[in-house]
């Protein structure tokens, strides 16, 4: 039996049995609400280890939840929305979600997104605080270097603002917003266009690795790939 816990929120019976019959053939422990104020008190009284949310809910969006679960905790959340406009799934993210899938969704993709929340979540739990590595890219916490393979990287302070923020959240869509917030602090009106032109030339240091490595979300963010 799998050891993670995970809240399935879901108001669509034919979809929430479609999830939950597959995550029982998958040795998945999970429990299952169709309300926004039922995952709520689920995420409360249950601490799940992971939350498969959809935002089209009977009683309040699932973007509120969100927001009521991010006031205790830092559980991952995928959302599985029919909303497709970019501007949902930005504010989704925004608001703390992990992930976001469209309806129509391939099981097979959404298993693929909760394993790479597995890694991270297995990560965290056995984490060296000085030291990052995937693929060839390790980060040295403690030296401030950066190396593909044996060679070091030179990276301005910007680069390597980006870069560790992008390594600390690896396997999460970072919107523009976010990453500019978090290395940046108070945006300009120009902190986009800046974001693309630091994104560029840190791309361009870390060489053929980096579009394996930095996924690019068009108008949305970036996501560091665990290699």
């Amino acid at each position: 039996m799998n050891e993670y816990l995970v809240l399935v929120v879901e108001d669509d019976k034919p979809i929430r049995n479609l999830i939950t019959t597959t995550l029982k053939m998958n040795d998945y422990r999970f429990i299952t609400a169709v309300r926004g104020n039922e995952a709520i008190m689920l995420s409360a009284s249950h601490k799940p280890d992971i939350i498969i949310l959809d935002l089209g809910l009977p009683d309040i969006d699932g973007v509120e939840v969100i927001e009521h679960i991010r006031t205790w905790s830092d559980v991952p959340i995928i959302i599985v929305s029919a909303r497709s406009e970019e501007r949902d799934k930005i504010t989704a993210l925004d608001k703390g979600a992990d992930d976001y899938l469209t309806k129509p969704f391939s099981v097979d993709e959404l298993f693929a997104r909760l394993r790479v929340i597995q890694r991270r979540l297995m990560k965290s739990e056995n984490i060296s605080v000085t030291e990052f590595v995937n693929g060839r890219l390790r980060i040295d916490y403690v030296s401030g270097c950066v190396h593909l393979d044996d060679e070091e990287i030179h990276l301005t302070p910007i680069e390597y603002k980006l870069l560790c923020l992008l390594a600390k959240n690896v396997g999460k869509v970072l919107t523009h917003k976010y990453i500019i917030q978090s290395v940046w602090g108070t945006p300009a009106d120009n902190s986009e266009a800046s974001l693309r032109v630091f994104m560029a030339t840190l791309r361009k240091k870390l060489s053929d690795s980096s579009q394996a490595l930095i996924q690019t979300h068009i108008g949305i963010g970036y996501r560091m790939m665990k290699l």
